[in-house]
C-alpha cells in the first residue's frame, strides 16, 4: 500500500494525465516525457516516500525509486490513460519541443559529431606532424611521402559530409546508405570540377550553386533532414510492388537534385553567416569573447554544447584559422591537467592522488578533459573555481593577442604546432605563453583553495569514526563477515562519484564503483541468483549467497537502445556461479550510438553493511576483487 500511496503522488506532482506524454521504466527509475516539466517542483517529488531522487536527462524526467520501481510504474499507469512507450518520432518531437533553439541545435551537431571525433582526432594530428617535419627537416613538402601524409591528414575532413550522412542518417532514421550517396554526389570529382571551373551550371533548367561541399558540416545535415520527409513521402505514394525499385531511386533522384539546388546553398550560406556573426562579435569585443568561452569551457563541454561550433573550429583545417574556440580550448584544456596536477600532488588519499594524476596526464597531453572534469574538478568544486579563473585570465590575454590555430586538433601540450604559422611567426609564441601561464595559475590557485577531500565521501566503520586506509585494511582481513565482489568486467576502476550521472554519482541506489571496460563479456560477480534482467538487457540485478544484491549498469541511459547491442546468456531466477559469462555487449554499437559505456556496479542494499571497500587497483580483470562488503 505504500507504493500505492507513493506512486498516487508522484502521479498528482508531476501533473497528471494531462500532462504525462509518455512513460516508461528501467532498472531503477521511471523515465516521464513530460508535455511541461517547468510545473513539476522537485523538491516536493524528493519528499515523497520511497524516491531517492530526480534527474533531468536525455529530454526525461527521471524519478529515482531503485529495485521496487516496476511496482510504482504498475501503480501508476493504473491511474490513467498513460503511453507506456512513446514511439521513437512523438518521444523526438516531444523532446525538441521542451528545448529551446539552441539547444536542439547542440544536442543535434552532438550526436552526429561524436562519432566522428576519433577520426578527426587522428586527421588533426597528422596534419599536427606535417607542420613539424619540414621546420626539423626531417622531410621535404615536394617528397612523396610528404604528399601521401597530407592525404591521410586531408581524408577525415575532405570526406566529412559523408561520415556525417552516416551519423544524421541514424539521428533522423533514413536509410543510410542513400544517404551516403547522396554526400558522395555533392563532393563527386565531376561535380567538384564544374565547381572549380566557375562557370554557370544547370541541372534540367533549374541553377546549381556552385558551392564545395568538401569539408562541410551544415550543407550534409540539412540534406538528411530533408531526406526524411522525402522518404516518408515516398512511402506514401509507393505501390507496395513496386516499392523496392521506385523508392530508392526516388529519393536519389529528388534528394540530390534538392542537395544541389536549394537546401547544399542554404546550408553552405548559413555556415557563412553564423561564421560571419562569430567575426563580427570577435572583432567587436574580442577579449571579452574570449574570456567567456576560455572561462565557461568546461561547462559548455559538460554540456556537449561545445560541438555546437564544430562548423567553425573544423574550418580551421580547410580555410581562414580559428580564433575562438581552438585557442579557448587551450587555455581552459591546460587549466584542467594543472588542476588535476595539483590535486594529486595535494590530496592524501591514495585513490584520489591515482585519479587526479591520470586525469592530468589526458587533459595536458591528449586535451581529453572529461577525465578531469568529471573525476576531479567537478568532484571538488575548488579545482574547478581554480581552473576556470586560470582559463579567464588567459583568456584575456588570447583574446588581446588574436591567438590563432591554423588546424584543427585537441589542443594539447602535444598538439601545440597547430598554433604554428609560416606567416604569423608571433603566434606560436603567444600560444606558449597561454599554455604557461593558464598552467601556473590553475597549478598555484588549486594548490592554494586546497581540496574538501571529505566531500568525495570517504570510508567510515561507524557513523561517528573515520577509518583510515590501514583500519580499513585491518578490518578487511580481521573480519569474518567480510564478503567480495569481484569485477562484472574488465576495464578502468573510477569512483562513483566520478560517473556522469546523479543518481549513482550522488549513491542514491548504494555503494560501489564504476568500471569503464575493455570489452563488451559481462561476468557474475559472485555465485548467486539472477534477480532481474530487464527487458532491454542494460542491466542486471544479483542477489549472492551470502546476501549482498547487487546492480550491474552497462553504460548510462543505454534502455534507449532498446536492447539491440545487447547478447543475454542468463535468465531471471537462474542460479550462476562466479565467473560465469552473464551478457555479452557490442561496445561500438553503444558508442557509435553516443552513448557512455561506463559500467557502475552499486550494493543496493547497501545499509544492511557496515561498510562497502572499493579496491586500490585502477585496472581489473574479471577475475580480480573491486569491493570488500563488510
Amino acid at each position: 500500500m505504500k507504493n500505492k500511496d507513493s506512486a498516487k503522488k508522484i502521479y498528482d506532482e508531476v501533473g497528471q494525465e494531462q500532462n504525462i506524454h509518455s512513460l516508461i521504466h528501467c532498472m531503477t527509475r521511471l523515465r516521464f516525457e513530460l508535455k511541461d516539466g517547468s510545473i513539476v517542483d522537485d523538491e516536493k517529488i524528493k519528499e515523497i516516500p520511497g524516491v531517492m531522487g530526480v534527474n533531468h536527462q536525455s529530454g526525461q524526467y527521471q524519478v529515482i525509486i531503485g529495485n521496487d520501481v516496476g511496482d510504482y510504474y504498475d501503480e501508476i499507469t493504473k491511474l490513467g490513460d498513460i503511453v507506456g512507450e512513446s514511439s521513437d518520432e512523438s518521444s523526438t518531437e516531444t523532446k525538441k519541443e521542451k528545448r529551446n533553439l539552441f539547444n536542439r541545435f547542440a544536442s543535434f551537431i552532438s550526436a552526429c559529431m561524436s562519432p566522428l571525433i576519433p577520426a578527426l582526432i587522428g586527421g588533426g594530428m597528422v596534419k599536427v606532424i606535417l607542420i613539424l617535419l619540414p621546420l626539423l627537416g626531417w622531410m621535404s613538402e615536394k617528397s612523396q611521402s610528404y604528399a601521401i601524409l597530407t592525404t591521410f591528414g586531408d581524408a577525415p575532413f575532405y570526406f566529412l559530409p559523408i561520415m556525417l550522412a552516416v551519423t544524421a542518417a541514424k539521428y533522423f532514421k533514413v536509410t543510410p546508405m542513400l544517404a551516403v550517396t547522396i554526400a558522395g554526389v555533392m563532393i563527386h570529382p565531376s561535380f567538384v570540377a564544374m565547381v572549380a571551373a566557375g562557370k554557370g551550371v544547370h541541372f534540367m533548367g533549374l541553377p546549381v550553386t556552385l558551392a564545395t561541399y568538401s569539408s562541410s558540416v551544415i550543407p550534409i545535415l540539412m540534406v538528411v533532414w530533408a531526406m526524411k520527409y522525402i522518404e516518408m513521402g515516398v512511402d506514401k505514394i509507393c505501390p507496395a510492388s513496386m516499392k523496392s525499385i521506385l523508392k530508392p531511386l526516388l529519393v536519389l533522384f529528388i534528394t540530390a537534385t534538392l542537395a544541389l539546388v536549394v537546401i547544399g546553398p542554404i546550408g553552405t550560406y548559413a555556415g557563412q553567416y553564423l561564421s560571419d556573426i562569430i567575426l563580427f562579435i570577435q572583432a567587436k569585443a574580442g577579449w571579452l569573447a574570449m574570456i567567456v568561452m576560455s572561462a565557461f569551457m568546461p561547462l559548455i563541454v559538460m554540456t556537449g554544447m561545445h560541438w555546437a561550433f564544430a562548423p567553425l573550429f573544423l574550418n580551421a583545417s580547410v580555410a581562414s584559422p580559428d580564433s575562438l574556440i581552438l585557442p579557448a580550448m587551450l587555455a581552459a584544456n591546460i587549466a584542467q591537467g594543472a588542476a588535476c596536477l595539483a590535486v594529486a600532488i595535494k590530496a592524501k588519499n591514495k585513490n584520489t592522488k591515482q585519479i587526479a594524476s591520470a586525469a592530468s596526464i589526458s587533459a595536458l597531453l591528449a586535451g581529453v578533459t572529461e577525465p578531469a572534469l568529471y573525476g576531479i574538478t567537478l568532484k571538488y568544486k575548488k579545482p574547478l573555481y581554480a581552473s576556470m579563473i586560470a582559463g579567464g585570465i588567459t583568456g584575456l590575454f588570447t583574446g588581446i593577442m588574436h591567438l590563432k590555430s591554423f588546424t584543427f586538433a585537441v589542443p594539447s601540450i602535444i598538439s601545440m604546432p597547430q598554433f604554428m604559422s609560416k606567416t604569423d611567426g608571433q603566434n606560436i609564441y603567444t600560444a606558449v605563453i597561454v599554455l604557461v601561464a593558464s598552467f601556473i595559475i590553475s597549478f598555484v590557485l588549486t594548490y592554494l583553495f586546497g581540496i574538501d577531500e571529505g566531500d568525495a565521501k570517504v570510508a567510515t566503520v561507524t557513523t561517528n569514526s573515520t577509518a583510515n586506509t590501514e583500519e580499513i585494511n585491518a578490518l578487511i582481513s580481521g573480519s569474518k563477515g567480510t564478503k567480495k565482489v569481484f569485477s562484472p568486467v574488465a576495464g578502468e576502476v573510477i569512483t562513483l562519484e566520478s560517473v556522469n550521472d546523479p543518481t549513482f554519482a550522488e549513491k542514491m541506489l548504494g555503494d560501489g564503483v564504476a568500471i569503464i571496460p575493455n570489452d563488451g563479456k559481462i561476468f557474475a560477480p559472485f555465485s548467486g541468483e539472477v534477480v532481474t534482467v530487464f527487458p532491454t538487457k542494460h542491466a542486471i540485478g544479483l542477489k549472492s549467497d551470502t546476501g549482498i544484491e547487487l546492480l550491474i549498469h552497462f553504460g548510462l541511459d543505454t534502455v534507449n537502445l532498446k536492447g539491440k547491442p545487447f547478447t543475454q546468456h542468463i535468465e531471471a531466477g537462474q542460479h550462476v556461479k562466479q565467473g560465469e559469462l552473464l551478457m555479452e555487449a557490442d561496445i561500438k554499437q553503444i558508442q557509435d550510438a553516443g552513448y557512455d559505456i561506463t559500467t557502475p556496479v552499486v550494493v543496493t542494499n547497501t545499509a544492511e553493511f557496515v561498510e562497502i571497500v572499493p579496491t586500490e587497483e585502477v585496472v581489473v580483470a574479471k577475475d580480480d576483487t573491486i569491493l570488500y562488503v563488510i
